[in-house]
């Protein structure tokens, strides 16, 4: 294979428009010419014609001076060094190549730094070992380059192979996310010490009261993403469960008792691990047919993929792992699994708020509204859900069942083990910079305001809370004015002069 060219010279690559036209090399160009059934990476590298190198989306563009020997040792190196390390793609490889070429590459550059990365990702990934003796000179380098991607800050040495092993997650599962400008920003500015600024000053009682707000406010939101109108006592019991977020740690058993609040009539549903094929989308009205948006991870493997996903968590949480980003790699992993029958957004969700506040990134006693913030984004959430579940599509082999489910036919364990959750990260990173500069100093503003309101009512008219509740509701359905019927029964004992006495103060209470 290492005899034939492995560049392509591209305009177009899987539907991809590249930005000019150039080679294509790295792991697309692997991709193409081995038939990998792996989704095209976020990010594929072209060598252009002209002597210059940029970024732009879906594409790292270099000169000609770049480009790679036309080997696979020359492809891979090129990848390892300036795309990073793409775990499903090794994966398949390794299962692709015959293990003596795989062997003999490696020994002809026994000390390289990159030829020793590909042997160790393959006993890593593979779990057994090639006949290459220990290396024993050499320094340990890296696993993962920490100015492409996110590692681990504690790596475990392997000397056999002089690496050090920064690889966040286990086998079992290890989604990667790659460095990005946005993300360095985001993680620069340091969110979770921005809470105390915005809180500060802000009096006790405010605090208590705008909490209990934002936990009912992000359930009402959880369920509204999933379709549902819950009943005031349901969103209430789940906001509860959102508020102890953190304080257990994750288990099969705490995912199923949080699936118990979340279904709260399980007579028609199968609790715990699913035992079925499962699937996002819709059924063909005529002949019941599936019309997948994502097909979750065959039931055969939820559970090692489910005991993966823990272990991962309590590895990152362990080694102090940017909570945001340990926060994308466990929900959405879980969500992309999607181990139970019923409930799996809510929980992803769920999941969200449990690390960001086990690992302190949320202050005591203050939720982040995080379903909030996605509710507001949430073209932007389905758009970066189906940026993974959609590529997936092509690669599952599935057949409709008797009761129009279906049932996965390949192996497709290794899709939910090692995606690239760099979108989701991204996207993550935006709902709680949203969240702390927008939702929760509105929520603060608006119950300083209704204070303020209450007091001047109080003091003026000496209204019971009740009644101020209810005025101050009409009078924000209405932008500031009391209806006529409201006039008319439940304020009928106010006089014409006390209503637009207490328009104006409204007005001026609530900046309208």
């Amino acid at each position: 294979m290492d005899s034939t060219r492995i560049s392509q010279e591209i305009q177009v690559f899987q539907g991809r428009q590249a930005p000019e036209e150039g080679t294509l090399v790295g792991y697309g160009a692997l991709i193409a010419q081995y038939a990998l059934h792996v989704p095209v990476p976020q990010r594929l590298a072209l060598i252009s014609k002209k002597n210059r190198k940029y970024t732009v989306a879906g594409w790292l563009v270099f000169g000609p001076r770049y480009t790679p020997a036309e080997t696979l040792a020359g492809h891979l190196t090129f990848a390892l060094k300036y795309e990073g390390v793409n775990l499903l793609f090794f994966k398949k490889l390794f299962e692709t190549l015959p293990q003596q070429q795989l062997v003999e590459m490696v020994q002809a550059e026994y000390t390289g730094q990159y030829m020793r990365r590909v042997w160790f990702l393959y006993e890593w990934l593979l779990e057994k070992q090639l006949p290459i003796p220990d290396l024993s000179v050499a320094n340990f380098v890296p696993l993962l380059d920490e100015k492409l991607q996110y590692a681990l800050p504690q790596a475990v040495n392997s000397p056999r192979h002089r690496i050090r092993n920064n690889l966040p997650g286990t086998t079992a599962f290890c989604p990667l996310i790659h460095k990005t400008e946005k993300l360095e920003n985001y993680i620069a500015q340091k969110l979770d010490a921005q809470t105390s600024t915005v809180l500060r000053g802000v009096h006790k009682d405010i605090l208590l009261r705008t909490s209990a707000f934002l936990l009912l406010k992000d359930s009402r939101a959880s369920f509204t993403i999933e379709g549902e109108n819950p009943t005031q006592s349901r969103a209430s019991r789940w906001g509860r469960a959102i508020g102890q977020a953190g304080a257990k740690p994750l288990s099969q058993e705490e995912l199923l008792r949080l699936q118990q609040i979340v279904i709260e009539n399980s007579r028609f549903v199968a609790m715990g691990y699913r035992t079925e094929g499962g699937f996002v989308g819709e059924h063909d009205r005529g002949t019941g047919e599936p019309i997948p948006d994502h097909i979750s991870a065959r039931w055969q493997d939820v559970e090692p993929l489910m005991h993966g996903l823990l272990q991962a968590a309590s590895q990152m949480q362990a080694q102090h792992f940017h909570p945001v980003l340990t926060a994308v790699k466990i929900a959405f992993g879980f969500v992309f699994i999607h181990p139970f029958v019923d409930g799996n957004g809510r929980l992803h969700r769920y999941l969200i708020h449990h690390l960001l506040a086990a690992m302190r990134f949320t202050p005591q006693g203050i939720i982040f509204p995080v379903s909030a913030a996605i509710l507001e984004h949430l073209n932007d959430y389905r758009s970066v859900l189906e940026s993974y579940s959609h590529s997936l599509l092509d690669f599952i082999e599935w057949r409709k069942t008797a009761d129009h489910n279906v049932a996965v036919l390949n192996e497709t364990i290794d899709y939910y083990r090692y995606f690239d959750a760099t979108p989701q990260a991204e996207f993550l990173f935006d709902c709680v910079a949203y969240t702390l500069h927008k939702i929760i100093p509105e929520e603060v503003a608006y119950l300083q305001q209704y204070d303020r309101m209450k007091t001047w009512l109080d003091d003026t008219f000496q209204m019971p809370d009740k009644m101020v509740a209810l005025l101050i509701k009409f009078l924000e359905q209405a932008g500031g004015k009391l209806s006529k019927r409201a006039k008319e029964k439940a304020f009928a004992a106010l006089t014409d002069d006390e209503v637009k006495e207490i328009e104006t103060h409204f007005a001026l209470y609530f900046d309208i």
